[in-house]
């Protein structure tokens, strides 16, 4: 028996069934558009998470200091004399007002005719009143605006010393900083004074010297006429070659020497004697401002010296002015003018071939004016034969008393050590003229010729105070007469 027909769907079971699917599809499309808006709202936050951030606190600003002073006993009295004259008043335009009332109600003609003329007269008393109480205020504030003045002064000296505690904290740090700068530069390899002598040591007169010294022999006539030799062909001068030798045969005369050993420590210890002057104070102790007049002839390294001691002065966190006083140069104020830059100084420079006198009169104004520390003045270098040079420095130098008395504190000369005696003969020159002070020697490091410095010491009793030894700032030093007497005679201080 064949099976019975599937019974067919009724319509009302079709549509419910696509009721049913339409329903899994819409919950489906919902769940999307769900995640959709969740993921646009998640990407909106973030982006917008960056400008939403609390910006960094910003460093308070420093309140300006408010003052208020107490009043004084002067204005407390005229307010407390302003406040009962009005109290004063209203009680005298109280009674006024009374008196009035009344009489306008009086039935009687001799109470009205009083009542008026009491309260006229407590009119007039009213009216002294209100002029007792406006001159008491006006007394109380002038009193007030003197206050309020003193307040404004007191704030504004307040505000001063702010300002200049600031301003002396900024300069301690740049000092500071300058300082440890100084320092590194300092502690960099610059030339010591030995390396600096090492030509003089090995192959000038030091190295006869040691030579002979270093023989063991007893001293005799040979010996004493050896040193001799050495001594005046040395670039010492004839007159400290004379005292040298003069010495040591007073010595062996007066059985002070036995052994050339002890020469050489006679030798030592005179020469110690000669180079140890008394050294003024460079670049201070003078004005304010410190004025030093820097003379020398063409190619001593004057200018560099100049710049170096500016250098000098600066790292030291004091104001510098240098006056480009060689005129007739024009490379010497072009130098100067590097140096300047350099050395953080200000240059003061007048037209080529102009009048030095007006350059350096107008360097030291400037200088006061802007409370510089020191004044470094150069000066014309050609031959210091020449007459009408030497003319021109006595000049600059009444320049700078006229502009600054008792300037210039300080006149350096500057020496090339490498003119041997020739620079005994310089120096002679410049102090006749300019009354030099104290001598700077320079290029010591490339000449044998740094026995020099005993020679000026003794002839002229001219303190060397800067000798220099290389090309670095740090290479200009101080002179100190026990090193330099180590790194001649002490064969072990090279390097």
């Amino acid at each position: 028996m064949p099976p019975a027909p599937a019974p067919q769907p009724s319509p009302f079971d079709i549509l419910s069934h696509l009721a049913h699917d339409w329903t899994l599809v819409a919950g489906a499309i919902a769940a999307v558009l769900l995640a959709l808006v969740a993921i646009q709202i998640a990407r909106k936050r973030r982006l917008r998470a960056p400008s939403e951030r609390t910006p960094e606190a910003l460093p308070e600003p420093r309140v300006q200091p408010r003052i208020e002073l107490p009043p004084s006993e002067a204005e407390a009295a005229r307010r407390q004399q302003a406040e009962a004259a009005h109290k004063e008043v209203e009680e005298l335009a109280r009674e006024r007002r009374e008196r009035a009332e009344a009489a306008k109600v009086a039935a009687d003609a001799a109470d009205r005719a009083r009542l008026e003329s009491e309260a006229s007269e407590l009119r007039g008393r009213e009216e002294e009143a209100k002029r007792e109480e406006y001159r008491a205020k006006k007394a109380a504030d002038r009193e007030a605006k003197e206050r309020h003045r003193r307040e404004r002064e007191e704030e504004d000296r307040l505000r001063e010393e702010e300002n200049r505690r600031a301003v002396e904290e900024e300069e301690a740090r740049q000092r500071t900083a300058r300082g440890e700068e100084l320092r590194r530069i300092e502690a960099q390899a610059g030339q010591t004074l030995a390396q600096g002598l090492a030509k003089t040591r090995t192959q000038g007169f030091m190295a006869k010297l040691n030579s002979l010294f270093s023989q063991p022999r007893q001293v005799d006539e040979s010996v004493l006429g050896q040193l001799e030799e050495i001594l005046f062909s040395a670039d010492i001068g004839v007159q400290t070659a004379s005292r040298l030798v003069q010495l040591a045969r007073e010595k062996v005369k007066a059985n002070d020497l036995s052994s050339v050993d002890k020469i050489k420590s006679v030798i030592r210890d005179e020469v110690e004697r000669i180079v140890s002057l008394p050294v003024p104070h460079s670049l201070q102790g003078g004005g304010p401002p410190h004025v030093m007049m820097v003379v020398g002839v063409n190619g001593s390294g004057k200018t560099t010296t100049i710049g170096k001691l500016a250098a000098k002065v600066s790292d030291q966190g004091r104001k510098v002015v240098l006056a480009a006083g060689d005129t007739f140069r024009a490379a010497a104020a072009e130098q100067l003018d590097i140096w300047a830059e350099r050395a953080r100084a200000e240059l003061v420079k007048g037209p080529e071939n102009s009048d030095p006198g007006a350059v350096v009169f107008e360097a030291l104004k400037r200088a006061r004016e802007q409370n510089a520390d020191v004044v470094i003045a150069d000066t014309a270098g050609r031959l210091h034969t020449k007459v009408p040079l030497m003319d021109e420095l006595k000049k600059v130098r009444r320049v700078m008393d006229k502009a600054l008395p008792g300037a210039p504190h300080e006149v350096l000369l500057v020496l090339d050590a490498t003119t041997g005696q020739n620079a005994i003969a310089q120096a002679k020159q410049f102090r006749d003229v300019v009354g030099v002070t104290a001598i700077a020697l320079t290029k010591i490091d490339g000449t044998a010729k740094g026995g020099v410095i005993i020679g000026i010491c003794d002839e002229l009793k001219i303190p060397v105070v800067w000798v220099g030894v290389g090309e670095k700032v740090v290479d200009l030093r101080p002179f100190d007469p026990r090193e330099f007497v180590t790194a001649m005679f002490d064969e072990r201080s090279v390097n």
